[in-house]
């Protein structure tokens, strides 16, 4: 990669509505993330938190400032091109699982490689060596309804995993699991981390999962109202901003 940062947000600002129901969701927030930087967004509901993540991830696209991701403008691509780039670049962790029920793990974990256009017989090589690290080879033939809510959650990181992304985007990625099944989860999430150097993106409320993070973004009203570093060796440099 040829940028300096992974992910490049200046000025940011959505709103959704008009007149007088109009919500402004964003109101210019600037982030900066490098490769390999473990990130938590924090934030109550409403604050944005999610927007923000939306955005940047190249799920939905702001009403003002600019976005670079891998070092591309996204204003200057085409839909299919920017449908390419989040393929390629970005993988997905939601609170919500999301996962196809009446078909089995291994045909939910390669779905991206199959939107990507890859052959079948790679698709499930590469499907089957993400199961094998997360532990997960024995249910590939499982359908997911038949999985706990942490296998659950361990197939949607495999899906998130098998294109082999530059971040992962983690939206309460603990939500909907006990503590402790909630703490493996988070242990696997960091090792990709350290062991792959995949970024981490997290939106969070939890304050112990946020901690773990390199960096702690608070968003309030739409802005950036405080940011800390954590003391982890090794972090990388993040910058990030509010408009007053």
């Amino acid at each position: 990669m040829d940028s300096e940062w992974v992910i490049d947000a200046q000025g940011l600002e959505k709103s959704y509505g008009s007149g007088a129901s109009r919500f402004d969701a964003l109101k210019g927030v600037s982030v900066q993330i490098a490769p390999g930087e473990t990130v938590a967004i924090i934030g109550k509901s409403g604050s944005g938190k999610s927007t923000l993540m939306h955005l940047l991830a190249l799920l939905d696209e702001p009403d003002r400032g600019t976005l670079q991701v891998a070092g591309k403008n996204a204003k200057s691509l085409s839909k299919r091109a920017i449908n390419e780039l989040r393929n390629k670049e970005f993988g997905f962790v939601f609170q919500q699982f999301f996962l196809t029920p009446n078909v089995s793990v291994l045909d939910n974990v390669i779905l991206p490689l199959k939107i990507a256009g890859m052959g079948g017989k790679e698709r499930r090589r590469r499907g089957m060596e993400v199961l094998e690290q997360l532990e997960l080879a024995d249910k590939a033939g499982s359908k997911a309804t038949t999985l706990s809510g942490g296998q659950k959650q361990r197939v949607v990181i495999g899906r998130a995993l098998v294109n082999a992304p530059r971040v992962i985007f983690a939206d309460e990625p603990t939500g909907n699991l006990d503590t402790a099944t909630g703490a493996v989860v988070e242990d696997i999430l960091f090792d990709l981390n350290r062991s792959q150097g995949i970024t981490l993106v997290i939106v969070t409320h939890d304050e112990e999962l946020a901690a773990r993070c390199d960096r702690q973004i608070y968003i309030r009203d739409g802005l950036v109202v405080s940011h800390t570093t954590s003391t982890h060796t090794g972090a990388h440099a993040l910058i990030i901003g509010g408009a007053a």
